[in-house]
């Protein structure tokens, strides 16, 4: 029997980080299922000790690694990280790091619900203040972030799937691209790199009988898709992409988060984004689609 071909493709090494509450262990119980070797909460002076032994041997090293890091390691440790980060990078290994955010007020929610004790609140430290003060010692971290992920409006399960096709089934030096509708009156995604408006367009929730159907629907596909105005912004968005994606694939860049909104993210932005997620695919690419306001 032959032995299995070894990659020769760099250590892929993943920071896994962010917000106490906001997904992390969920993050890196996918990464393990799907091949990383996860190692949670590694104190930074270990991660310098794992960076020196992955620099100098980095034949040897495991191929996929996952490392949860957060705010328990000291402050002082945490400004070390993006010195450690870029050390990797500058050899060559493939270092990124995935940052998982929420609003306070879900993670509040999340902590009053679990009766989990926050890791930074104490007898002098209420919760709104510990997670105050974890945003600040997590900055350096958020500013080496190729993926922010927020999981303010996410189900467990889509965190999982962006998880799983985002992050661990992306191939080393393919850009994962995320299509993403929303309304704009429940906010604007935080994760975006770009946002485009379709609150200019015929809007199906003035019809009746289109109302209660979303942009994945038929009808509602249909009656946006012979608009002259609907053909013109998805052409025009098509175009925008098709020229500006390889330049940022040059630059290095991993992920790219598109989002298009509308004013309840139900018809309009839906239509669009299920649009443009086949006109890219026709192209070759591999895309996620997400739908945030949809059930």
């Amino acid at each position: 029997m032959s032995e299995p071909e070894l990659s020769n493709d760099p250590p892929r090494v993943l920071l896994v980080t962010g917000l106490s509450g906001s997904g992390k262990s969920i993050a890196l119980h996918v990464l393990e299922d799907i091949g990383f070797y996860c190692i949670d909460n590694l104190p930074i002076s270990l991660f310098d000790a794992l960076v020196n032994d992955i620099v100098a041997h980095p034949a040897s090293a495991r191929e996929r690694t996952a490392i949860g890091v957060d705010a328990r390691s000291p402050g002082a440790e945490l400004d070390r990280a993006p010195a450690l980060i870029k050390r990797l990078r500058d050899h060559g290994i493939n270092c990124e790091v995935i940052f998982l955010d929420a609003d306070d007020n879900v993670l509040i929610q999340r902590f009053s619900e679990t009766r989990r004790r926050h890791p930074l609140t104490d007898d002098a430290r209420p919760l709104d203040q510990a997670i105050a003060v974890e945003r600040r010692l997590l900055e350096p971290l958020l500013d080496m972030a190729r993926l922010r992920i927020d999981t303010s409006r996410t189900t467990l399960h889509e965190l999982r799937e962006i998880i799983r096709a985002r992050v661990g089934e992306r191939d080393s030096g393919e850009m994962s691209i995320m299509l993403q509708s929303f309304g704009f009156k429940h906010g604007l995604p935080r994760n975006a790199d770009f946002v485009f408006d379709a609150r200019c367009l015929p809007n199906p929730h003035w019809h009746p009988d289109l109302r209660p159907l979303t942009g994945r629907d038929a009808a509602v596909a249909e009656f946006l898709g012979r608009d002259l105005k609907v053909q013109a912004l998805l052409s025009q968005i098509s175009e925008f992409l098709v020229h500006w994606i390889p330049c940022f694939e040059s630059e290095g860049r991993s992920y790219l988060t598109i989002a298009v909104g509308c004013t309840g993210g139900q018809h309009r932005s839906v239509f669009l984004v299920e649009s443009l997620c086949r006109f890219l695919e026709s192209q070759g690419r591999t895309v996620v689609c997400s739908h945030r306001e949809l059930a």
